[in-house]
């Protein structure tokens, strides 16, 4: 067989040419990932632990003064009490397709939600999803950390291949904070599902345990207090790639 390392898109992937002369994937010397399970990621500007109704209180006095946009690409709200709130946490904690986390700020206060969805440890493949970042939490480093925090856990502690992100394909925020988070894109999926009444057009986002090094990396250093001015503001942007 010869062997390429490049694909014709010119992502790292390689291939080889069989016998027939066919392209075909490179072996894998690979096992099947842990599953995922409740567990608490310390860092240094936020905690991410297993969601809990106990988050409730704090989640609602994160998420309801936020602006009314926060809701428009979620499935769920908008939330404007404290029991709406907790529908919604019931409703994270009642998927089993979910491992669900609330994001804690350094006081300790529920300010955000996210979870590990469509989970495929005997391929290595699971998405990061159903992020809400509320008041506190939104445009901070503890953001970044706790994205941070749960790629490294499935890399590194979990050992998949494949670390997904999925949004509106209209959602610019979302796909802007995919790039910005080392997520490549790789394409819309057309009329992929329907929410509140619309249409959904998905764009698809994803980084693999050998983009994982490179990624982690940056974002440590954009976090490292050396990079913090005396505002408590990153002297120099994450750039990744």
């Amino acid at each position: 067989m010869s062997r390429n390392e490049v694909s014709d898109s010119g992502h790292e992937t390689g291939w080889l040419v069989n016998e027939f002369g066919q392209r075909v994937g490179v072996p894998v010397d690979w096992h099947p990932a842990v599953p995922p399970g409740p567990v608490t990621l310390a860092g240094r500007w936020c905690s991410v632990v297993p969601l809990d109704l106990a988050h409730v209180p704090d989640l609602y006095a994160a998420f309801v003064p936020g602006p009314p946009g926060q809701w428009t690409y979620l499935t769920f709200g908008p939330c404007t009490s404290q029991a709406e709130v907790a529908e919604v946490v019931s409703g994270y904690l009642a998927n089993p397709g979910f491992v669900s986390f609330a994001i804690l700020d350094a006081g300790g206060r529920a300010r955000g939600i996210a979870a590990y969805l469509r989970i495929d440890p005997a391929i290595g493949t699971l998405e990061v999803g159903g992020i809400l970042l509320g008041e506190g939490l939104r445009r901070t480093a503890g953001a970044t950390e706790a994205m941070w925090l749960l790629a490294r856990n499935s890399f590194e502690e979990l050992g998949f291949r494949r670390y997904e992100w999925k949004c509106d394909a209209l959602n610019a925020p979302s796909r802007y904070a995919a790039q910005r988070l080392g997520f490549r894109f790789e394409g819309v999926w057309r009329q992929a599902t329907i929410y509140k009444g619309r249409n959904r057009d998905t764009a698809w986002f994803a980084m693999t345990d050998a983009d994982w090094p490179g990624v982690s990396a940056a974002i440590q250093a954009w976090l490292d207090p050396a990079n913090v001015d005396d505002l408590g503001r990153q002297r120099t942007p994450l750039r990744i790639g």
